[in-house]
């Protein structure tokens, strides 16, 4: 199957939130993308620092980021049922067992096991490069940094709230080797932002049960090495280094790609 790039406007973008407060961040946000408003997946980044708010990923939330399945799934007309995946015919559908997911944001569910400390300054995976940022400023100069330019978009999910079916309406490639930014699940506002080498994000137009439509960041492993061997088993009962996973990223997420267009910061 062969995936078209993803090049307008008006396919997908980011949902924004009207923030009037005249934060530094926020002045440092629009110095660098005049007239663009801050992404709603950032605006945690503008909470006081000290302050905190209640866990930003809440349980039910936590399907979208751990329904595990394989890179030919994508395509017109395939089912999903969110949640720890067992792909067997042609339904992805949940773990019979409750599993800890394979992205940062599903491995802070065991909050009582890990803190903030253990994961932010803990080895990194095979083949990845994570830091994690407290503010606004610090998740720019990061992604600026990385790929040497401002010429960049963000890009993230808008799954309909509880909605877990869903059918593939539409596939769109967005770019390889992604930037990724996650909000982590804590009180304590952090995202880890991260790229892992050898892997392609799309974003995935789906048709909720109900009829609602909405769009899912998606990103596709082709080096799985350092992925849970359980995990990967009982989900598509296959080994890490083998074949190509795949997973798609909730709301409280973003990827940084290049922009080749001359849009705005927006371009989905």
């Amino acid at each position: 199957m062969e995936f078209a790039h993803l090049t307008v406007l008006s396919l997908f973008c980011l949902a924004f939130v009207g923030i009037t407060a005249t934060s530094s961040e926020e002045d440092y946000w629009q110095s660098i993308w005049p007239n663009t408003p801050l992404p709603k997946t950032f605006s945690d980044l503008l909470i006081p620092s000290g302050k905190t708010n209640s866990l930003p990923i809440k349980s039910e939330e936590l399907k979208q980021y751990s329904t595990l399945f394989f890179e030919h799934d994508l395509h017109p007309g395939k089912n999903f049922i969110l949640g720890n995946t067992n792909s067997v015919g042609s339904i992805i559908r949940p773990f019979t067992k409750s599993r800890q997911g394979v992205t940062d944001s599903i491995w802070l569910a065991n909050k009582e096991k890990q803190s903030f400390e253990d994961f932010c300054y803990s080895p990194t995976a095979i083949a990845e490069h994570k830091h994690c940022v407290s503010s606004l400023k610090s998740m720019i100069d990061q992604v600026i940094s990385h790929f040497g330019s401002t010429k960049i978009k963000a890009i993230s999910s808008n799954f309909a709230p509880y909605q877990d079916q869903y059918v593939v309406e539409d596939v769109k490639k967005v770019g390889d080797n992604a930037v990724m930014c996650h909000r982590l699940n804590f009180e304590k506002v952090v995202f880890n932002c991260h790229q892992v080498r050898e892997t392609t994000a799309y974003v995935v137009s789906l048709v909720a049960s109900d009829g609602t439509k909405t769009k899912a960041l998606t990103v596709c492993h082709h080096d799985t090495r350092g992925m849970n061997p359980e995990l990967l088993y009982e989900a598509l009962e296959v080994t890490p280094g083998t074949v190509p996973v795949c997973h798609f990223i909730g709301n409280k997420a973003a990827a940084w790609v290049p922009n080749h267009t001359a849009d705005n910061l927006c371009v989905m």
